[in-house]
C-alpha cells in the first residue's frame, strides 16, 4: 500500500512542489495540503495520514505547537519537521513535542522520499547536519568554576567543607570552629544536599575540583 502524506507549509510554491513530488512518486500519495497550523489541526485528523511533513515557521500557531497538539489526536501519524532552521533549540523542541524526524528543506527529493518511507517503517530520519548538532549537544563539557567556593554554600558550610578536604574529623572540626559535634553534622548534611552528593569523598572531590588554582595564561 502507498504511504499517505499530509503537508503543512505556508509557502505556496514549496507546498505545491512537495505535493507534486509525493503525488507523482510510486508508493506515495499526498492526501492533504495546509497553509497554516490552524487549518492542519482541523483537517489532518479527518484524513489520518501515515506521515505529515511540518514546517516550523508558520503564520499564527508555529509548527512545533501544531505538532504538540496534533500528536495526541493522531499518535500513529509520524511527523517530520521540514525546515530551514538548524537551531538546536528548535530541533529539541520539535522532537519533544512529538516529531520523529527533522530534515532541512534543501534535502534532495530522493532523500526526502526515502525519509518518509524510513519514518513510516519506524526510523527517525535526520539530515547529517542535524544529527551532528544533536551529537554535539551531548558532548558539551561541563563548565569548571575556578578560584571559587560553591556558590550555594554558606560561609560556615564552606569552612566545614574546607576542613573536611584537609582530612579533619568531625570532632576536630567542631573544636576548630568552636561549635558542637551536632552542629558540624548538620552543616555536613546541608553540604551534601546542596552539592547533590552522598559521601564525604564526593563532596571533597567536588571541592578540590572547583578550588584548584587557575592555569597561568600562556
Amino acid at each position: 500500500m502507498s504511504i499517505s502524506v499530509s503537508i503543512v507549509e505556508d509557502d505556496p510554491e514549496v507546498r505545491a512542489s512537495l505535493a507534486k513530488l509525493i503525488g507523482g512518486s510510486p508508493g506515495y500519495r499526498c492526501v492533504s495540503q495546509h497553509a497554516s497550523a490552524e487549518n492542519a489541526l482541523l483537517e489532518i485528523p479527518r484524513v489520518n495520514p501515515d506521515v505529515t511533513l511540518m514546517d516550523i515557521n508558520l503564520p499564527g500557531l508555529n509548527g512545533v505547537e501544531c505538532v504538540r497538539r496534533l500528536k495526541p489526536m493522531l499518535p500513529a501519524t509520524q511527523i517530520i519537521m521540514l525546515t530551514v532552521y538548524q537551531n538546536t533549540e528548535h530541533i529539541f523542541n520539535a522532537l519533544a513535542a512529538g516529531a520523529t524526524g527533522y530534515l532541512l528543506k534543501q534535502t534532495p527529493p530522493a532523500q526526502l522520499l526515502s525519509a518518509i518511507r524510513d519514518v513510516h517503517a519506524g526510523g527517525s530520519p535526520m539530515s547529517s547536519h542535524i544529527a551532528r548538532k544533536i551529537v554535539q549537544s551531548f558532548q558539551q563539557p561541563e563548565p569548571v568554576v575556578r578560584n571559587a567556593e560553591p556558590l550555594s554554600l554558606s560561609p560556615r558550610e564552606a569552612e566545614v567543607l574546607d576542613l573536611l578536604a584537609k582530612g579533619y574529623l568531625y570532632k576536630e572540626i567542631a573544636d576548630s570552629m568552636k561549635v558542637t559535634y551536632a552542629t558540624v553534622h548538620t552543616h555536613v548534611r546541608h553540604i551534601y544536599e546542596k552539592l547533590h552528593v552522598r559521601s564525604r569523598t564526593e563532596a571533597v572531590a567536588m571541592h578540590l575540583g572547583q578550588a584548584r588554582p587557575a592555569l597561568p595564561s600562556p
